[in-house]
This record gives structure tokens, C-alpha cells and sequence, in this order.
């Protein structure tokens, strides 16, 4: 129970972390310089106003310069971290394989964020991502066996660390190509753009961590909650449905975070 309340406890200062990037690099600026400050007045963010949670409970969730509201999303971002590293360290105890649950739901949930606000996927957590999933694959196995039955089809056997290794570059490369596919046809038949790259390469990212099964899992249940809910939204608020940009790697990436938690469960 202590390692997952220290889990608890660095996923708060992950989340804040977060939420700098969720924040800064859609607009490409730097996570680093300058420091935090209000977007608002420009103040700069002293650090007994920054710490995680209870700065935002003392200061009733607004600037103290200011006044101005502070979204609630940096609440949200620091608590849902938090909770998550405290379920994967309590449910696969402080193993290579929590720490890599972790880092994925954590890159995840900042894509949602950014997705929701900006329409936004920063290549940062996609790319960046995919490369640290292909890392971990080489010391936590990928729960799946689908892309090197898919090379053995053609002749390439592997096994053992690199067997996991190959299963992440699958997952990775088979779903995207699929997804630029259909978005690729998408364009040919109605003339205009209906799927961001952006998409494809967070689906990328999602295949190096879950392996081929668990990228066509996310991209079916989260085409179908996009569809669904995402047609809801637009009926109900009369939205142009030629024009308005679903923000679909939302969808995807809360698919993805679902597939985490469930663990091996979505394969069988």
C-alpha cells in the first residue's frame, strides 16, 4: 500500500506537469521557459501556488492576482494521474509493468485534454510516445501474440525480447497504415479532410503499448463511442455536421486509457 500512495503522490506531480504541456505545447511553446504564470495577467505562479491539488482547493480554483476562474481540467488532470498510478501500482504492484502502464495512461490523458481544447495531438506525446513504447517493450511483455503470427505467415520467426519488440512495432504500424487508409479514402470520396494525421499517429502510440489486438480494439470502440456520442452532440446542438472537427483521438485515447485498466480482459 505505500508504493501506491507514493505512486498517488508522483502521479499529483506528473498531473501538474500535464497539465503545463496540455497547455503550452499545442501552441509550440516551451514547457520549460518561462515559468508558470496566469494566462490571464501574466503574473508569475509563486510555488506555494503551485502545488498540486492544494493550491487550487486555497485559492478557490482563481488566480490570486487576478481573480480570474482557473480551469478546472488542472483539478481534474492532477486527481485522475494520481488515481491512476495508485490503481496500476496497487493492481501489479512496483513492477516495470505498472511504470509502464503509468507513463501510457499519463500521455494519454494529457492527448484527451489537448484533443478536447485545441484539437490538438502534439507529436510530443504521439511520436514521442510511440518511441517510449517501443522501450518498453523491450523489458514488459506486449499482451499479445498477433504480429509476430503475422510474420511467422511470412517466414520471420522471433522470440523472447524481441518477439515483445516485434509485437509493439506491429501494433504500431499495422493500425496506423489501416487508419490512414480509411481516412486517405475518406478524402478521395467526399473531397474533403475527415481524419487528422494526428489521429494515426496516437493510434500508433496506443499499438506500441497494447500490441496489434489491442490498437483495433481502441480504434473500433472508440469509432464507435465517437460515432455515437459525437452525432449525439452535433443533433443536439445544431452544429453543421460538414463542418464541425470531431475531436476524434478523444474518443480514441479514452478507449485506450479503458483498454489499460481492463488489462488482458479485452482479449479474450
Amino acid at each position: 500500500m505505500i508504493e501506491a500512495l507514493i505512486a498517488a503522490l508522483f502521479g499529483l506531480l506528473i498531473g501538474s506537469f500535464l497539465n503545463v504541456c496540455i497547455y503550452r505545447w499545442p501552441l509550440d511553446l516551451s514547457v520549460v521557459r518561462p515559468r508558470s504564470h496566469c494566462p490571464a495577467c501574466k503574473k508569475t505562479v509563486a510555488w506555494y501556488d503551485n502545488i498540486p491539488v492544494l493550491s487550487y482547493a486555497i485559492l478557490g480554483g482563481r488566480c490570486r492576482y487576478c481573480k480570474t476562474r482557473i480551469s478546472l481540467r488542472y483539478l481534474v488532470v492532477e486527481l485522475t494521474t494520481a488515481a491512476l498510478f495508485f490503481y496500476f501500482v496497487t493492481t501489479l504492484g512496483a513492477t516495470a509493468a505498472a511504470a509502464k502502464m503509468c507513463c501510457f495512461t499519463a500521455m494519454l490523458l494529457a492527448l484527451v485534454f489537448s484533443d478536447l481544447e485545441q484539437r490538438i495531438l502534439p507529436d510530443e506525446f504521439t511520436l514521442g510516445g510511440t518511441l517510449v513504447g517501443l522501450i518498453f517493450a523491450l523489458f514488459v511483455q506486449v499482451p499479445d501474440v498477433t504480429g509476430s503470427a503475422i510474420l511467422w505467415l511470412f517466414g520471420v520467426e522471433v522470440a523472447g525480447r524481441w518477439q515483445w519488440l516485434a509485437e509493439s512495432a506491429m501494433g504500431a504500424l499495422l493500425p496506423a497504415l489501416f487508419l490512414w487508409g480509411g481516412g486517405w479514402l475518406y478524402f478521395k470520396i467526399r473531397k474533403r479532410e475527415g481524419l487528422g494525421f494526428g489521429d494515426v499517429k496516437l493510434i500508433a502510440m496506443v499499438g506500441s503499448f497494447l500490441g496489434l489486438s489491442g490498437a483495433l480494439f481502441v480504434l473500433i470502440i472508440g469509432s464507435l463511442a465517437g460515432s455515437i456520442v459525437g452525432y449525439g452532440y452535433i443533433k443536439w446542438t445544431r452544429q453543421d455536421t460538414s463542418t464541425y472537427e470531431l475531436p476524434f483521438g478523444t474518443f480514441l485515447g479514452l478507449a485506450a486509457m479503458a483498454a489499460a485498466i481492463m488489462g488482458k480482459s479485452w482479449l479474450g
